[in-house]
């Protein structure tokens, strides 16, 4: 198993470019099933979740044709072969639910296993079913998949979401594309991801209006098209890259990097301490007067702090000045990277789904594990903070959401190298 070497000290100085967004490459790879004619996506973000997803289309007889070192995917649904999205797929990341609303609306019918084949309480299935059900789909959970029938085909709703999930919005957002009549989402998430997907559906031939706000209007067509769409910039790669300097020192421009994406973490960077500049390029970031002062963070739905940045703030107020609390108010069990910090000398108590963090001059390089993708990269920019030696182990996590990560900020000065496991 892989491990990352980093060994702190060194101020970063150069550009990184940004790649496009997983979470929205995810989203937009499915969007295939509702058509018959290829759908092209350029920036596309080369990582293991997009190796993933390519598998299950292909499972269903999508045919995916990789270009440009796989920064080009051209899909195509023409000669489908099967609705039922198998466990041993799934089972390997959430995403893969995406496939539920195109397959119904298109093909009035699909077998899609629950993530990790638990139960629709567990994870927020329930949201999707529910809103699906009210657009005259019928649903039954048997033996850990769902099985969805659409006799006739779907008919536009009005779906009030519960909660503001973005896979549900996303869901019902492309099955409403081919639904009879309109669709009205109410307290629909506004996340960047959701209006790139619109934009690519619009594409498609799709009639959407009321995207990144919390009311989408969809009115159905009969068929879609065949489009070329540009994958969005990744808001939490992004994010990543931006704290890389104020935890070595330097100054990073981020290329491809947009503002309008990361406007409430640029907010709490500049209540730290850290300048953040808008360049013709992108975002440049360094920090103001050496250390970054302590600020509070609640993660929240977009437009609020995103809960994919948490690990990664955590890990640099562990060295600003003075005390900061963290609530993660998105998902339980986020804040287990808080023991491997605790491991380099960072002082945090959690209680339930708050972290008090107090923050320490330095951080000490050590052997530390990764449970997760946005923890092993937090991890990672803690090293470039430490004395000495950070060794991080189990980064096959990492590679889900990250390319290259290595090879980026050792281009910008970092001492980092990737060690192959036995």
């Amino acid at each position: 198993m892989d491990s990352i070497v980093v060994k702190g000290g060194t101020a970063l100085q150069g550009k990184i470019k940004i790649a496009g967004a997983k979470n929205a490459a995810l989203t937009l790879m499915p969007a295939t099933l509702l058509s018959e004619e290829p759908l092209t996506l350029t920036n596309a973000p080369r990582l293991s979740d997009i190796q993933t997803m390519t598998a299950l289309l292909q499972s269903l007889g999508v045919e995916v044709t990789s270009m440009q070192d796989g920064k080009v995917q051209v899909l195509s649904s023409h000669a489908m072969t099967s609705t039922t999205a198998d466990y041993e797929i799934v089972r390997k990341m959430r995403a893969s639910n995406l496939v539920l609303g195109p397959l119904l609306a298109r093909h009035h019918q699909a077998i899609v296993s629950l993530p990790g084949g638990c139960a629709i309480g567990a994870r927020p299935m329930d949201i999707h079913v529910t809103a699906l059900e009210a657009m005259g789909a019928e649903i039954e959970l048997k033996d850990g998949y769902l099985h969805a029938a659409a006799k006739g085909g779907l008919r536009g709703a009005r779906v009030p979401l519960r909660f503001a999930s973005v896979g549900a919005t996303e869901n019902v957002l492309m099955a409403a594309t081919l639904a009879k009549g309109t669709t009205i989402i109410e307290n629909a998430a506004r996340e960047p991801e959701i209006v790139d997907l619109a934009h690519c559906l619009r594409r498609m031939g799709a009639q959407i209006e009321g995207e990144g706000t919390a009311t989408i209007t969809i009115e159905g067509v009969d068929r879609l098209g065949a489009a070329t769409h540009p994958v969005v910039t990744d808001r939490i790669e992004l994010g990543t890259y931006m704290l890389a300097p104020v935890f070595a020192g330097g100054e990073v421009e981020c290329i491809g990097g947009r503002l309008d994406l990361v406007q409430s973490f640029a907010e709490k960077l500049d209540a730290a301490g850290v300048a953040v500049t808008e360049t013709a390029d992108g975002l440049k970031v360094a920090r103001k007067n050496g250390r970054p002062t302590a600020v509070d963070v609640t993660t929240e739905v977009f437009p609020g702090f995103p809960t994919d940045l948490q690990a990664q703030m955590m890990a640099m107020l562990c060295t600003a000045k003075g005390t900061s609390v963290l609530e993660e108010k998105i998902f339980e069990n986020r804040f287990m990277h808080a023991p491997e910090l605790i491991r380099m000398g960072a002082d945090i108590e959690v209680q339930g789904g708050t972290a008090t963090v107090h923050g320490v001059e330095r951080l000490k390089g050590a052997p530390v594990m990764a449970t997760d993708l946005r923890a092993s990269v937090s991890l990672i920019l803690a090293g470039l903070a430490a004395e000495g030696e950070t060794v991080v182990s189990r980064v096959y996590h990492l590679d889900r959401g990250y390319e290259h990560v290595e090879e980026k900020l050792s281009a910008v000065g970092a001492k980092i190298e990737r060690v192959a496991g036995s």
